[in-house]
């Protein structure tokens, strides 16, 4: 059911969205787990270490599309505010092609070049077999990224948040039964781990599409509505390439690091992998909040409802802060716990490295929660070159740092630390475009009135 989001009470408008994201994407974090204890505990360390950081590359591509999908869903958003449906309609039918088109491209790059990008990030020999073997099924699934993100991004265009949340719970329970059966009964490894991927992304993609073409009846797809909108492209462009930017710029930037933290061996490449699961698990309750928020700022935006944006604003920030202090506390209390879900006890190493990096870093999760409020912000008014800087702010920091400070005494740990700066930086640039966007929104809306 599709939410409009320009009338009620911001505060419930948000939180009702924001609630089924998060959860959908509990299941993805808790499905991505699985996967890696299954590998860590089962297969082995080299494994694990593997997939981990062959985890950021696949993220790096699909990031690409998932940008796309979410720019483009900003645009449907303004014009589902604006009552706009027949350009809605049109706007969707050419953003899907062009999204589609570019999966199925980089699909074909992606399975070309694995052997270079085996050598581009660094690979230790002992985890090569590994990573192309997961990877060679998570590139030519990016179809099935393609469709599903652009189903689930329309649907949360209009405000209905809850339906993609079932199309995911079904395939990560997909997932979690097809990793055990092809793992732990017919001993197929990192093999068996890829294949479960594939096919459970490969259901929940055919049946969210289904599901569009059935049931968004306001919008009345037709096979004659097939047709490339030229002047709609351009505003989607806009919109969607800049935000798969901003993303593939963010991405890029963790796997420029990735290649750093290579250099030190698979041991610290298990512990890093086991923290940067452990950080994404951490930080998806606030993106979701986040993405929520862009939606509602999006619609509100579409009509002309700046007193309703500045509302979600306080809103927004307050969950924010309460989250962060909530989530910082459990990763830095519980962290050799958390570490050891991924590894064998006996990994003492893996542990010990793993708790250093993750408690430093775990205590400056407010500002990655106010960065990602801040691209929303941003994302939703069509500002999206502002997200764009701030992104090659915080990632230049971030991997510069990050090759000076690992050669100093800090070694591995300079990692974090680099990471940190790099979102105080960027939060302090954001809050000053922020204040000066919503002046400017203020002084217009006293101006119309």
């Amino acid at each position: 059911m599709e939410q409009n989001m320009t009338k009620g009470n911001p505060s419930s408008l948000i939180i009702k969205f924001f609630i089924p994201m998060f959860i959908g994407n509990l299941f993805q974090q808790f499905y991505n787990v699985v996967d890696s204890i299954v590998i860590g505990r089962y297969v082995g360390s080299n494994a694990f270490a593997a997939v981990g950081s062959c985890f950021l590359l696949m993220t790096f591509v699909t990031s690409i599309i998932i940008g796309l999908a979410i720019g483009s869903s900003t645009f449907y958003a303004k014009l589902y505010g604006a009552n706009d449906y027949d350009n809605m309609k049109k706007a969707i039918i050419t953003g899907s092609i062009f999204i589609m088109g570019l999966s199925i491209v980089l699909s074909v790059i992606t399975m070309l070049n694995l052997d270079n990008l085996m050598r581009w990030f660094n690979m230790p020999e002992e985890t090569i077999y590994y990573s192309k073997t997961y990877l060679k099924f998570i590139f030519s699934g990016l179809i099935f990224a393609g469709i599903y993100n652009i189903c689930a991004y329309i649907l949360r265009a209009i405000g209905n948040s809850k339906t993609p949340l079932y199309f995911l719970i079904l395939s990560c329970l997909i997932n979690i039964v097809l990793d055990l059966l092809f793992v732990l009964k017919f001993n197929l490894g990192v093999f068996g781990v890829g294949l479960a991927t594939f096919i459970a992304q490969g259901v929940s993609a055919i049946l969210v599409f289904i599901y569009i073409k059935k049931k968004l009846v306001f919008l009345d797809f037709k096979s004659s509505d097939l047709k490339f909108d030229k002047g709609l492209f351009k505003i989607i462009l806009n919109y969607s390439v800049l935000t798969s930017l901003q993303q593939s710029i963010s991405t890029f930037g963790m796997l420029l690091v990735q290649g750093i933290v290579n250099n030190f061996g698979a041991t610290t490449m298990a512990a890093y992998a086991a923290c940067s699961k452990i950080d994404e698990f951490a930080n998806r309750p606030m993106q979701d909040l986040s993405n929520a928020f862009s939606t509602y700022v999006a619609q509100n935006d579409g009509a002309g409802e700046v007193d309703r944006i500045k509302s979600g604003v306080k809103i927004t920030l307050k969950i924010i802060f309460l989250m962060s202090l909530i989530i910082s506390s459990v990763a830095y209390i519980f962290a050799p716990q958390l570490i050891s879900i991924f590894v064998k006890n006996s990994s003492i190493e893996i542990i010990n490295i793993g708790t250093k990096y993750l408690r430093t870093l775990s205590l400056f999760y407010v500002f990655i929660g106010i960065i990602v409020f801040l691209y929303s912000f941003f994302r939703g008014l069509g500002e999206m070159k502002i997200s764009i800087i701030l992104t090659i702010l915080s990632q230049g920091i971030r991997v510069s740092l990050s090759f000076i400070l690992v050669k100093t005494a800090l070694g591995f740990q300079g990692i974090p630390v680099a990471i940190i700066i790099g979102w105080i930086f960027s939060t302090i640039v954001g809050i000053y475009f922020f204040k000066s966007i919503m002046g400017k929104k203020s002084r217009k809306l006293e101006t119309a009135s």
